[in-house]
């Protein structure tokens, strides 16, 4: 026959394990590597990242719309951009270099006679 004397200690250790197993996952459902604490500081990261997001997206919407006008071949965007990026002119065109302002001249020294 069945003898509940003997289930007892078997019963203590199955309801022992499951509460350590349902401490385990509690405790990384918490504080683990995916656990609460980690999405919350995930979420506070994104919240610092925003605005280099949105300027990031401004920076690719503008590339964007110089593909767009470069595909379509407009001749005076590329002529813009090869005048601009490459220094290329046309024969006839008159280049007009605009550098630093030109400084005073120093006084040169003349060497003393001893």
């Amino acid at each position: 026959m069945y003898d509940r004397r003997k289930g007892r200690p078997r019963q203590i250790l199955v309801s022992l394990f499951c509460l350590c197993a349902l401490g385990y996952f509690a405790y990384h459902a918490m504080i683990g590597k995916r656990g609460l604490e980690a999405r919350s500081r995930l979420v506070e990261c994104s919240g610092q990242l925003e605005p280099e997001i949105r300027r990031l997206e401004a920076v690719r919407a503008r590339l964007e719309q110089d593909v767009r006008l470069l595909n379509a071949a407009d001749p005076d965007i590329v002529e813009e951009l090869a005048i601009e990026l490459l220094g290329f002119v046309r024969p006839g065109d008159r280049v007009v270099v605009l550098g630093p302002a030109p400084r005073a001249p120093s006084p040169v020294r003349q060497p003393q006679d001893r």
